[in-house]
């Protein structure tokens, strides 16, 4: 098994931290993988792309990812600059951070099997993790692609995450991911 996933969102939301983080949490799952950032303009709200392989068998390949079986999108409004969906598998995972329902989001696309939302923004602002006046929903999206493919626990992701952040940091972004989980909605498009 190898499942490939391409982070899009804008500088400063924490897509590389999301990809690292989620690579984390697949060891602690017995599983194996890697996160790979992509640096381009490195300015916060430039679009940014990152990405994380997960396995259970050693991953040999280290480039970018062309055909994701998953991709996730902290900021709803980088589909405007970039083409989030570029070689989505068919039976692929959109998952994203909207305030719009899972069947809004699927026609907006009509790629995929599976999409799911979550309003990250939202949980992020309530639980005021905010840098530099954004608010940074990578952690809640890690709860989001927990839900919506099953292929890292969200008691992983969890402890992934309070180990990446020192103290009560580790504890809100954990309580975001774990908010995210339950709050995320799963569309499976019928065939």
């Amino acid at each position: 098994m190898l499942y490939e996933i391409r982070f899009h969102g804008r500088g400063g939301q924490g897509a590389v931290t999301a990809a690292t983080i989620l690579v984390k949490a697949a060891l602690y799952d017995g599983l194996t993988g890697q996160a790979i950032p992509y640096f381009g303009a490195e300015r916060r709200g430039a679009p940014v792309v990152a990405f994380a392989r997960i396995s259970d068998k050693k991953v040999r390949i280290h480039s970018h990812i062309y055909n994701p079986d998953a991709i996730v999108i902290l900021d709803e409004y980088v589909v405007e600059l970039v083409d989030v969906t570029s070689g989505l598998k068919e039976n692929g995972v959109i998952v994203i951070n909207t305030r719009k329902g899972p069947e809004e989001v699927y026609e907006r696309f009509k790629v995929g099997s599976k999409v799911a939302v979550v309003d990250a923004t939202r949980i992020a602002l309530s639980l005021d993790l905010i840098v530099a006046g954004w608010p940074v929903v990578n952690t809640a999206m890690l709860g989001a692609i927990s839900k919506a493919t099953n292929i890292v626990s969200i008691k992983a992701i969890t402890k992934a995450i309070e180990e990446s952040f020192t103290g009560e940091a580790g504890r809100i972004n954990a309580k975001a991911a774990i908010e995210a989980h339950k709050e995320t909605e799963v569309y499976e498009v019928s065939v």
